[in-house]
């Protein structure tokens, strides 16, 4: 199985990693090629041999990390035909050129303007009828909507599909909503299953624009989940007592009604850094949780807790608090947000 592959972000280089470990060959662009030189070196460190050629257009084989349940020698790593190859490019003809028809190309850009530019540079470059494009960001399910309309015209197929479980579900299984035509859909279940993490990890939700509707919506729950957490701990640290928020949240991790992946992330920041001192209190994001609730009024839906959320978001520009330390330091642990 041999995909191309757009955007080596922080979620992107991850899905790039994955993927080779689970024997897909992936050739791979990014805009700024520092990232396609950082993958490389990536690559031929963790490789036992160099990569072979020279040149930008070289190919390396990779191979990361054990197969579960043991170790590797050296010598069988180099000869465990498992690992998929990269091929990093420095231009989307030469990636284009290096994937047979019909082509799977996976998008991890940007949303709005870059996912449209890349698409109408792929066509200029050579993606063709009967090729896929998948856009795997964030999009706003309507433009997934018009996109698909754009390329079906031209006998290029398309799915929207949302990515969730931040850094360690792009590096060790993720989260994928997904839309489209169906039997584009079923075509792609195998590479599907590559990704994922969890049994149901992978779903087919509807038409163009379900996989980034729900992801949509998705991230406007987080975003509800996140405020939740940081007002409890606000409250918390401003109560009579001199607690021990790791305490607290290692306590809440073991067998309580809120425990989950967010309070096991909030305790293992908290771990490194017991008072959050080490962030702002300035939160970041917010196209998402606007899309939401930009949706949510269109269709008569009320969603307080979601706009409050998004509100506090952007208060925090101004009036940072110990609430907005804590989803910021969550939005850290899964995602590598920087504010």
């Amino acid at each position: 199985m041999k995909i191309g592959f757009i955007g080596l972000g922080r979620m992107g280089k991850a899905m790039v990693l994955h993927f080779l470990e689970e024997g897909v060959d992936v050739v791979v662009y990014n805009r700024s090629s520092e990232k396609t030189d950082e993958l490389k070196v990536e690559v031929a460190k963790s490789h036992f041999d160099p990569p072979v050629g020279g040149e930008k257009s070289s190919e390396a084989s990779l191979s990361l990390r054990p197969a579960k349940g043991g170790t590797r020698s050296p010598d069988k790593l180099r000869d465990d035909r498992s690992i998929g190859k990269l091929t990093p490019c420095y231009n989307l003809n030469h990636l284009v050129n290096n994937l047979a028809p019909p082509r799977i190309i996976w998008l991890m850009v940007e949303h709005g303007k870059p996912v449209d530019e890349v698409i109408r540079e792929l066509i200029k470059a050579g993606v063709t009828k009967g090729d896929i494009i998948i856009d795997g960001g964030n999009s706003f399910y309507k433009d997934s909507v018009k996109r698909h309309k754009f390329l079906k015209e031209k006998g290029i197929n398309f799915l929207d599909m949302g990515t969730s479980g931040g850094l360690e579900g792009a590096r060790n299984g993720a989260c994928l909503m997904i839309g489209g035509e169906k039997n584009i859909y079923e075509k792609l279940v195998p590479l599907f299953q590559k990704l994922i993490g969890t049994k149901g990890g992978y779903a087919y939700f509807g038409p163009a624009g379900a996989g980034h509707f729900v992801k949509m919506v998705h991230n406007g729950v987080e975003y509800g989940m996140l405020q939740a957490i940081g007002e409890g701990f606000e409250l918390l640290a401003k109560g009579p007592y001199d607690l021990n928020f790791h305490l607290i949240s290692k306590n809440w991790n073991s067998g309580s009604v809120v425990r989950g992946w967010l309070m096991e992330l909030l305790e293992r920041a908290l771990q490194k850094d017991p008072k959050l001192k080490s962030f702002s209190g300035i939160i970041g994001g917010g196209s998402t949780g606007e899309w939401t609730v930009e949706t949510a009024k269109e269709l008569e839906v009320k969603v307080p807790v979601i706009k409050e959320s998004l509100d506090a978001r952007k208060k925090s520009l101004d009036k940072p608090s110990f609430s907005g330390k804590v989803v910021a330091a969550l939005r850290y642990q899964f995602g590598g947000h920087k504010v």
